[in-house]
């Protein structure tokens, strides 16, 4: 699919103009801004199924759907339908309402950690819980997370990844204080030694490890082996909790999410993304023990205006009971092994070396000639010949991830004639990347 143009071919430049004097970098969220691949980033007028069209008449081939809520595709119709008969009732009520046990009902189902479950807004919002909770029920202060793994903007996760097999936090952004940090320790992901050795020093006071079982923030990247069952058992050796950030990978990788995948139980689990179907939507859930903590059953406070609200409540439950048919996952698998196939071999045709990293429906392709296993790993792949390759993908239809360092994703409406338009403007693009 190629991208076409009318003759309003400078909008989205215009209407960055404008953004830039009125929002940070012209952007609600960093990413958006192109400044991982250069350029001007489009502005989007409409999606549909697996494309979006930008203000200036061009069609994309999407495979950033949101940054993953859009597993079923964009303007879904059964969803649009749900949402507009919502939407009639009213969008907000602050007071409950069935669709919030429902949604709960049908994530408790298929989640297989979890017996209850608390809605929040964000996947940030869901971390930031998860954590407080955790180190209400263990009475400790200190959290582990892994060198690029991003579970939101939190201040006890907003800390530079350290070299070394175990570095105490520094602050990674002005306004988070040292204090704050210095309760984060971080540790190279997908090596259990190094996990060792931090709980050697600090298991006493380690409340809680935090992982992206699978890592969609630095780039795609899977757990080795047997990986997540070592996480699992350090952290019940030394009675600190384990909590999987499955914002990105609940409901995208299995109806249960990562855990169901890789067989691994962990304590508290997050959501975000397709639970909401394309709305604002977090959740955080576990055992039934743990999660009688929160207020305002416990004494563990957290409290959400908007939590729960029936419009992301509808499109979420219209979604998740799509995700029942196990045939959706065994569709998008065959998808994500024919795409990454097809630009696999697109690359070393062209003789361009890359290295892709795929989970079922989440895959990256990185500019490197080794393994991508870690955050090390994954920084050495050639992030200027990635942004060439963005943007001479973007002239031929195709939209990625504007960062070498985010997972792509692919949806149901991504039909086998997409994909193959798709592997063949990868054809040109990489030709391009030679000349």
């Amino acid at each position: 699919m190629t991208a076409t143009r009318d003759e309003h071919a400078d909008t989205s430049a215009k209407l960055f103009a404008r953004a830039v004097e009125l929002m940070p970098g012209g952007v609600n969220s960093p990413v958006r801004a192109f400044r991982g691949v250069g350029g001007t980033p489009r502005f989007i007028r409409e999606a549909k199924g697996a494309t979006m069209t930008d203000v200036d008449g061009r069609t994309y081939i999407d495979y950033v759907g949101s940054w993953g809520p859009m597993i079923l595709g964009h303007t879904d119709p059964e969803v649009i339908d749900a949402l507009h008969d919502a939407l009639s009732r009213g969008t907000s009520y602050g007071a409950p309402t069935g669709l919030e046990i429902e949604i709960a009902e049908e994530i408790v189902d298929a989640v297989p950690s979890i017996e209850m479950v608390r809605m929040v807004n964000s996947g940030t919002e869901a971390t930031m819980s998860a954590l407080r909770l955790a180190r209400g029920a263990t009475g400790r202060a200190k959290i582990v997370k892994f060198e690029g793994c991003y579970h939101g903007h939190g201040d006890s996760l907003l800390v530079k990844a350290g070299s070394g097999v175990a570095t105490l936090g520094l602050p990674d952004s002005p306004g988070v204080t040292s204090a704050v940090a210095l309760n984060t320790i971080t540790a190279p992901f997908n090596d259990t030694g190094a996990l060792e050795q931090v709980f050697d020093r600090h298991g006493r006071d380690i409340a809680a490890v935090i992982i992206e079982p699978v890592v969609g923030n630095m780039g795609c990247v899977p757990p080795r082996e047997n990986y997540l069952q070592d996480v699992r058992e350090i952290t019940r050796r030394h009675r600190a909790l384990l909590i999987f950030d499955e914002v990105m990978t609940g409901f995208r990788l299995a109806r249960g999410g990562a855990q169901e995948l890789y067989k691994v139980a962990p304590d508290i689990t997050t959501l975000g993304k397709i639970i909401g179907g394309g709305l604002p939507v977090g959740a955080y859930g576990g055992s039934r023990d743990l999660m009688n903590l929160i207020a305002p059953a416990g004494p563990v406070y957290q409290a959400g205006t908007l939590s729960g609200n029936p419009l992301a409540m509808t499109a979420g439950l219209t979604t998740l009971r799509r995700l029942r048919d196990k045939t959706v996952y065994e569709r998008l698998e065959r998808a994500g092994a024919r795409l990454t196939s097809g630009l696999s071999e697109a690359a070393r045709a062209a003789g361009v070396e890359t290295v892709t990293n795929r989970v079922g429906s989440m895959f990256t392709g990185f500019f490197t000639r080794e393994p991508v296993t870690d955050w090390a790993s994954a920084a050495r792949a050639d992030r200027a010949l990635y942004g060439k390759f963005f943007h001479a993908m973007l002239e031929e239809g195709v939209y990625l991830a504007p960062s070498q360092f985010e997972a792509a994703f692919i949806s149901i409406a991504h039909t086998d004639e997409l994909l193959d338009q798709t592997i063949e403007a990868a054809r040109k693009a990489f030709k391009k990347l030679v000349k």
